[in-house]
């Protein structure tokens, strides 16, 4: 089934920033390298600026807003207009933070980090989402493999400086205490500040730290938010590839047909450690080039309007209502 394609999630700027003699283009190294993604039929891809807990994480953080505006500049994607879209052979792209690192590293000054963030806005337009943290705790508050660390009192500051600049706030990385911290933050605050999970899938078909609960993931509904299923083995079941159809459908058995979408989080995987991670894709999801088949499959169980509203639909309206 040929339908645009919006994903909500890929590395493809990390692996450009840290792997010597890396090409937007090899299609040997990352699974959304630009021949992928045109095969797809991939129209806008979030290109995530994503950064460890470390010293250094803040230039890392600049030199991907820097990669991601060269990359408009050259014209390998174009920048997404969502008043405007219409399908075409660009790839347009939108810029996110996956990991509030990258906006201030633990002794940064709270100048610095508005400093950075500005400066991050100014390279690289509109930001699609920030996650204040990866797996990992950090200033903000607790990743998905901590336990017991949920909002900081930095992390609450830092929301407080989102919802200012009205960017959505992800929650693909958060531990559930965070998750209730930052929603709890949002309703005392701003209750109409957009939330989403940009590459997350249902703990309810696969139960894993990393993916949703059904309480969080209907939050993010009720909110009008958009959640993008992940296609990395590990979060979906270690064994069994059809799992991620089961995934996509269970979004929308809780009521989310306007939120379930894509999120593939596709990056670079040949300097993983830990090989019992490999491969960290099944073939029906392993590059780009699957969505049309991912598509045909679900057909059998999707409308043409929800197969619609899944491929690319929920997340074109949602940045429409954003941006207008």
């Amino acid at each position: 089934m040929h339908l645009p394609i919006f994903d909500l999630h890929c590395d493809l700027l990390s692996y450009l920033a840290k792997i010597p003699g890396a090409s937007p283009s090899n299609e040997n190294d990352i699974a959304c390298a630009l021949p992928w993604l045109r095969k797809g039929n991939v129209q806008l891809q979030v290109l995530a600026i994503y950064t460890d807990v470390r010293p250094g994480s803040m230039d890392l953080a600049l030199k991907q807003a820097e990669i991601f505006k060269s990359l408009i500049d050259e014209g390998a994607f174009s920048a997404f207009q969502a008043q405007s879209w219409k399908s075409s052979d660009q790839i347009a792209a939108l810029a996110s933070i996956e990991n509030a690192a990258g906006l201030g590293e633990e002794n940064s000054s709270w100048e610095a980090i508005e400093l950075q963030l500005d400066e991050i806005l100014s390279k690289v337009g509109r930001l699609a989402y920030v996650s204040l943290t990866h797996h990992t705790e950090n200033r903000f508050g607790g990743g998905n493999y901590t336990e017991g660390i949920g909002l900081k009192d930095d992390g609450r500051r830092l929301l407080d400086l989102l919802i200012e600049r009205n960017i959505p706030i992800d929650l693909s990385h958060s531990s559930d205490l965070l998750a209730e911290g930052i929603l709890n933050h949002i309703d005392q605050h701003q209750p109409q500040s957009p939330i989403i999970a940009s590459h997350s899938n249902y703990r309810a078909i696969w139960d894993h730290v990393r993916n949703l609960s059904d309480e969080f993931a209907q939050e993010i509904i009720r909110r009008k938010g958009i959640i993008g299923v992940n296609f990395l083995r590990a979060f979906l079941d270690n064994d069994v590839p059809e799992r991620l159809f089961e995934h996509i459908l269970h979004g929308f058995q809780i009521s989310g047909e306007n939120a379930q979408s894509f999120g593939a989080d596709y990056f670079y995987t040949q300097d993983f450690p830990d090989k019992s991670r490999h491969p960290f894709y099944f073939p029906l999801a392993e590059n780009a080039s699957k969505y049309p088949e991912i598509l045909d499959v679900l057909a059998e169980n999707l409308s043409a309007e929800q197969l619609e509203k899944l491929a690319y639909k929920n997340v074109l309206h949602f940045y429409q209502n954003l941006f207008s």
